[in-house]
């Protein structure tokens, strides 16, 4: 078996935490693949007396890889999402960050989920991501996002209107701050922080959500993962602001811009315990009312 490990970088009192998991995937006999960014100078990894390779760029991750290990929070688990991109590669997030909804798995349990992933014992879930056609490359060769699509104002300048439509048909003209696209994965994140719904990870739909609309009767809908959204957007400034995940680019007003669903889909590891229920009741503190 062989495991990378991806992390945007460790604090020195996570770096224990680090230690431990390469030692427990050293004593189970796996082959190692570190992320340059947990390699400093002055890292113990580098005076540990194990064996283990480098990867940079997704170019340097293969068929031979059986996991991916994220470390930290949920935007670490973004990033590890553009590594492994179509190469059916499970990702295991390991939550050294805050709230933690897709990297689920705490840090208290780091040994029995290196067991699990030695032994098998342990779950997938396939998860829809969304995919940017636009009259311009945009996003490199990424352009899909695991969480969210969305239009964003420039800075301190007025609301925008975006002209949406479903399938080449009208939908509404939102004029807001900004609109979101969700898969059902990102509706726990930036989705729900604009009162979105938030939908199961089976669900086959997005979630298009308006970011401080004008008109107060526009509301999020849920449509089907099979439609191609498409918008037209209008301003004052020329300018506005494109994102994917965590990632933003910000393109002209005349640019034509349209999402789907992706042709592939990220596999992440669940163990028994972490249901997506349990993930929501925990994160959300739902069921401990005191009053209850």
């Amino acid at each position: 078996m062989k495991v990378a490990i991806y992390s945007r970088g460790l604090a020195s009192e996570q770096e224990v935490l680090l230690l431990t998991l390469l030692e427990e995937l050293t004593r189970n006999h796996v082959k190692i693949s570190l992320h340059k960014s947990l390699l400093r100078e002055e890292s113990a990894v580098n005076i540990l007396p194990i064996e283990f390779s480098v990867f940079s760029r997704h170019k340097d991750l293969d068929e031979t890889v059986d996991c991916l290990i994220s470390l930290g929070g949920d935007g670490t688990m973004l990033d590890s999402a553009t590594l492994v991109r179509n190469k059916n590669i499970p990702i295991m997030g390991i939550n050294f960050g805050r709230l933690g909804f897709l990297a689920s798995i705490s840090k208290e349990n780091l040994t029995s989920a290196v067991e699990a992933l030695v032994n098998g014992t342990y779950g997938i879930e396939k998860r829809t991501l969304l995919h940017l056609d636009a009259s311009i490359p945009l996003f490199g060769d990424a352009p899909f996002a695991l969480n969210e699509f969305g239009i964003h104002k420039r800075d301190v300048s007025p609301m925008i209107k975006i002209h949406t439509y479903l399938n080449g048909e009208f939908l509404n003209s939102y004029w807001a701050d900004g609109l979101i696209v969700s898969t059902p994965t990102g509706s726990t994140g930036y989705n729900m922080s604009c009162n979105g719904p938030i939908v199961f990870p089976d669900s086959g739909s997005f979630v298009i959500t308006p970011v401080a609309p004008h008109n107060l009767n526009v509301r999020p809908i849920i449509i089907s993962d099979t439609n191609i959204i498409s918008f037209e957007v209008e301003g004052r400034t020329d300018q506005f602001i494109c994102t994917m995940d965590s990632r933003r680019e910000i393109v002209e007003k005349d640019i034509q811009l349209a999402i789907k669903k992706e042709e592939f889909s990220i596999p992440l590891v669940v163990l028994n315990e972490n249901t997506f229920l349990t993930t929501l009741r925990e994160k959300l503190t739902w069921g401990l009312d005191k009053r209850n």
